[in-house]
């Protein structure tokens, strides 16, 4: 696992304990020698955590839309920074160069390419290791959890395609199982 790909909020967040994590996250990346994939903003825990892993010494790899270039929200300090022309660039872009996936705490965005790379994953679009692991800072995502534990029951979701997507409130614990991880698994939708 060379690559970890980061999903997470523009914004802070209400609580400090976001910022935490993600500094967390980021000096656990960056002593574990694993670059940071993530959206190339600036704001919010997305800058928070390339921040994080710059200055512990470690590589980020930006991917951003041109539009928010112009909006200069662009990371410009990160290692490499990718400017594509669309979201949908962005997010094949990110999931490309990763070789797995975290969720910190975020809003639409974050929800968005949860469920894309867990899509993805499920159709074998890619057969990287499981879809995504969720940083449960504080039970922040124990509503999707629970979302997708009903899906299940419900018979829209296989047990392996929901376990496509794990919650681990432990980032060495959640970086752990992402790298003990093999292949997604192959299951007919």
């Amino acid at each position: 696992m060379k690559n970890v790909c980061v999903f997470c909020g523009s914004k802070p967040g209400g609580r400090p304990v976001y910022t935490e994590a993600a500094v967390q996250l980021g000096n656990s990346l960056a002593g574990r020698g694993i670059a940071l994939v993530y959206g190339g903003a600036t704001p919010g825990l997305m800058g928070t955590i390339a921040d994080t892993v710059l200055a512990a010494g470690g590589r980020v790899i930006g991917v951003i839309p041109n539009r928010m270039v112009t909006r200069e929200i662009a990371h410009e300090g990160v290692t490499v920074l990718h400017v594509v022309e669309s979201m949908h660039e962005r997010k094949a872009l990110m999931m490309e160069l990763a070789d797995a996936f975290v969720a910190m705490p975020g809003g639409y965005g974050t929800l968005d390419e949860v469920s894309e790379v867990a899509t993805w994953s499920q159709l074998k679009l890619h057969g990287k290791p499981k879809a995504c692991g969720l940083l449960n800072v504080e039970g922040y995502f124990d509503p999707l959890t629970a979302y997708l534990d009903n899906a299940l029951r419900e018979g829209f979701l296989k047990r392996a395609h929901r376990e496509l997507v794990f919650a681990e409130p432990d980032i060495e614990r959640l970086l752990d199982r992402l790298a003990a991880s093999n292949r997604a698994p192959i299951i007919d939708k």
